[in-house]
């Protein structure tokens, strides 16, 4: 059995993980009997931390929040994640980089000397993709209006920018969106929204940094079913240009006169499969043909074309493009 004072960090990790926990599972967890749980739960009372006991047919504690709770405790493992977390905030595009820098510091203060040498030992440097121009970072009080009503399952109504070109084409600011929000996503630095688009009749993903929100919210509403029900899948699908599905909406293969080890590095999510010592057989997807066509250029190999037909008839236009520009070019005397 763990010390009283070990035993006691266990349980306040335990109940601050979950919300209700039935003695039986709790004691089992913490391999003590009830009896001891219970004099665990009247210490951590006597520490100032509201645990309640939740009655019915197993019984069991729960770790109210309130004004009085004293300071949080984490184990090892949970405070070594915490510094990750902080660390690596400057990548998330949420705009906290210096709330997350006090954070840190003041969390590394609080921590015992055994995990202070271990977060001092893990040095990370946040890099955010690269991108022709900064990319700019969501307003934290819209993210959290954005959750807020993703949770609530209410009606938002929000100004969102259109492109630079799109505004100055328009000459004026479009009418405010009506959705209904499912989901908040981070993804490559950015945060969008998933919502389903109430005018539109039809779901769209929104930038959150375009976002202004309106209020008041709307009324409740009823989740819809996402298409293929990962949020994930759906997200990634709709930057490739597909519906429903993660996968790109065009995909072939061709035949590349070059050895595996030499087309593997570059595949990104190709399939690579080895013909011979000098050639494989490559299997990718794009958001158009002429596009699929042009990134099978990009190896500098001899092209056999497996298929689809579609995929032959866009090396055709492309071949046939770069003939043109060849053509149009003034000779060199």
């Amino acid at each position: 059995m763990q010390k009283t004072s070990a035993r006691l960090l266990s349980l306040l990790s335990l109940l601050q993980a979950r919300r209700d926990w039935p003695g039986a599972v709790l004691a089992e967890r913490l391999d003590v009997s009830a009896r001891t749980l219970r004099r665990d739960v009247d210490r951590l009372r006597e520490l100032g931390y509201p645990v309640r006991a939740v009655k019915g047919p197993d019984g069991g504690y729960r770790l109210d929040a309130g004004t009085r709770l004293p300071p949080l405790l984490f184990d090892d493992e949970q405070a070594v994640a915490l510094a990750v977390a902080l660390r690596t905030a400057a990548a998330t595009g949420a705009g906290i980089e210096d709330g997350a820098e006090r954070a840190l510091t003041t969390l590394r203060q609080l921590m015992p000397a055994r995990l202070r040498h271990r977060i001092d030992a893990l040095e990370v440097t946040s890099v955010a993709r690269s991108a022709p121009r900064p990319q700019p970072q969501a307003d934290t009080g819209v993210l959290m209006a954005l959750s807020a009503a993703v949770q609530a399952r209410k009606v938002l109504r929000f100004d969102h920018a259109p492109a630079r070109a799109a505004a100055t084409a328009a000459g004026e600011a479009p009418p405010p969106r009506r959705v209904e929000p499912h989901h908040l996503v981070a993804r490559g630095g950015r945060w969008y929204l998933v919502a389903w688009d109430l005018d539109r009749e039809d779901w769209r993903v929104f930038r959150a940094d375009r976002i202004t929100p309106r209020t008041p919210t709307g009324p409740r509403f009823t989740p819809r079913d996402l298409p293929g029900g990962d949020v994930a899948a759906f997200l990634t699908g709709r930057f490739r240009g597909s519906d429903g599905s993660g996968d790109w909406p065009c995909r072939g293969t061709a035949v590349l006169g070059l050895p595996a080890s030499a087309v593997s590095p570059h595949a990104a999510d190709g399939t690579v499969e080895e013909l011979g010592p000098d050639r494989c057989r490559l299997t990718m997807g794009a958001w158009s043909w002429p596009s699929l066509a042009a990134a099978f250029c990009l190896y500098d190999a001899d092209i056999e074309v497996v298929g689809p037909p579609a995929l032959e008839e866009a090396f055709a236009g492309l071949a046939d493009r770069c003939a043109g520009a060849v053509a149009k070019r003034p000779r060199r005397r």
